[in-house]
């Protein structure tokens, strides 16, 4: 298994690039959850050029109709910040899980019961490989009609709604705590038992199994390639790519990037607005000749 920390041997930019991967929203997307034609041909032209490109997100995969259009040759993306590879040429609604690495219910339910001790106030929901779940008071941010209302220790137990469905990740809500703040409390609080990040600009955790992430299910997948870390370009802008472009050799933060993310990538780029990812590409494929 390739690590998911980075090891600085040779100089990223000795090495020609093998894999691309990108981050979605605010990174690859606009803000208007669009694909400029300047990325989607710098996509294409990436792929020509024998570079695969994997989109590696927080979104699950029925939110992937974004970019289901640009897949190319694999078709593969990594979902839930690293808790599943999914194949999307069946289009919406159709894709098959391909690799699934799950947050045990009982790592759940201690991270829930820690949080709420931590944080009173936190409200829940519970992302499946098909379902999704909330508490009544979770707030509508995603846009869509949740399969059951009950509070998360009901959602996670072993006789719920969905049971038979691995748990992908839990999402945390808190009204008033800042967001930078509420990730720092939880991940003391929960420690090893889950992997706990964040990628909305409001209070909203992503808590997945211990050492799931998006760097570590990208190793994985480049392992299963022989791509070395070396070899990978990587884009991101919020808390939940800082693993993933620490590990890749070379990486960029978008110009609209948090700051943790500026301080951990190799590079920098213009803003998502901009078409920061097509700016590298474009460049990294006219330096290959």
């Amino acid at each position: 298994m390739t690590s998911a920390t980075r090891q600085p041997e040779t100089p990223a930019a000795a090495v020609p690039p093998r894999l691309i991967a990108t981050d979605l929203d605010g990174t690859l997307l606009r803000d208007d959850k669009s694909v400029s034609p300047r990325t989607i041909a710098a996509l294409a032209a990436a792929e020509e050029a024998g570079i695969e490109v994997f989109f590696v997100t927080g979104r699950p995969a029925r939110w992937m109709d974004v970019v289901s259009d640009h897949v190319h040759g694999h078709g593969l993306a990594i979902c839930g910040n690293g808790a599943a590879v999914v194949d999307l040429h069946g289009g919406p609604g159709a894709h098959r899980f391909v690799k699934v690495r799950e947050l045990a219910r009982e790592n759940a339910l201690d991270a829930v019961r820690l949080l709420r001790d931590a944080a009173p106030g936190t409200v829940y929901a519970v992302e499946q490989t098909y379902g999704f779940y909330q508490e009544p008071d979770y707030p509508k941010l995603h846009m869509e009609i949740p399969d059951t209302l009950a509070p998360a220790e009901r959602l996670l137990a072993p006789d719920a709604p969905g049971a038979g469905e691995p748990v992908l990740k839990i999402l945390a809500h808190h009204p008033k705590i800042d967001p930078d703040a509420f990730l720092t409390l939880a991940r003391l609080a929960i420690g090893e038992r889950a992997d706990v990040t964040r990628s909305s600009p409001s209070a909203l955790l992503e808590i997945s199994g211990p050492g799931v992430s998006k760097a570590s299910t990208l190793a994985l997948c480049c392992a299963e390639r022989g791509i070395s870390h070396e070899e990978v370009v990587a884009f991101g802008d919020m808390p939940n790519d800082v693993e993933m472009l620490t590990w890749a050799g070379q990486s960029y933060a978008m110009g609209n990037a948090h700051p943790d993310v500026i301080a951990a990538a190799s590079g920098r780029t213009v803003a998502n607005n901009d078409d920061g990812v097509a700016v590298v590409i474009e460049r990294l494929l006219a330096e290959r000749g």
